[in-house]
């Protein structure tokens, strides 16, 4: 699903977020992006969702080479590719079950199609009830949730996920947790940036983990 060939990624001459990475992940893997702040986790999900190009490497996903798409192509592509940020990126003068249709009405979606996958997948994270809601309105646990509900209304092939637990008590990390299984048992790639060791030794998994932007060890917990 994603190959990474002598990727790096360098912001200036003397700052290497990435160094020469190497890496393939299987259809339907799951897999823990782990380091330390500064180890590259951030930057590698921004460069497989093409928010960010390389400075040298090839990323391949789904077989396809992102340095060799045109903007339109990426596009294309990114409409398989859920993404759920740290800090949720909802748009809070819209409601919620705007938020989660937004995908789906930039993908061109028939309004009863959209209308039928918002409630089903608000329905999955357990706040159908509250779709008529603001974010602000919402805990952060909840709000946490319509970011996953957002990525997953598309059925993402490859979910990417950058300390989605990091602001959330053990609670909710587990209800949290439970969505990404799920979705993994349906057949999403699901890479996972975090540094919480307990929710890995919890939830075991593959590790990737990286320091100073170079691969350190690639393990089953």
């Amino acid at each position: 699903m994603v190959k990474l060939f002598n990727l790096s990624k360098s912001y200036g001459r003397d700052l290497h977020a990435l160094r020469d990475l190497t890496l393939s992940v299987p259809k339907g893997d799951f897999v823990y992006i782990t380091g330390p702040s500064g180890a590259g986790k951030s930057t590698l999900l921004r460069l497989l969702f093409a928010a960010e190009v390389p400075t040298r490497g090839q990323i391949l996903i789904g077989g396809q080479n992102l340095g060799r798409l045109g903007n339109r192509q990426i596009a294309l592509m990114r409409r398989k590719i859920g993404v759920v940020f740290q800090d949720f990126k909802l748009i809070n003068s819209r409601t919620i079950y705007e938020n989660v249709a937004f995908p789906l009405e930039v993908q061109g979606k028939k309004r009863y199609e959209v209308s039928n996958k918002v409630y089903q997948v608000l329905k999955h994270v357990g706040l159908e009830h509250k779709l008529k809601r603001f974010p602000k309105e919402l805990s952060g646990g909840e709000q946490q949730r319509i970011a996953i509900a957002r990525a997953l209304v598309i059925e993402p092939q490859l979910l990417i996920a950058d300390e989605p637990t990091g602001n959330l008590d053990p609670e909710v990390t587990l209800e949290i947790m439970e969505l990404f299984k799920s979705a993994n048992a349906r057949g999403t790639t699901v890479l996972l940036a975090t540094h919480d060791r307990q929710m890995i030794q919890r939830f075991p998994r593959r590790i990737v983990s990286l320091e100073a932007g170079r691969l350190s060890a690639d393990t089953e917990s």
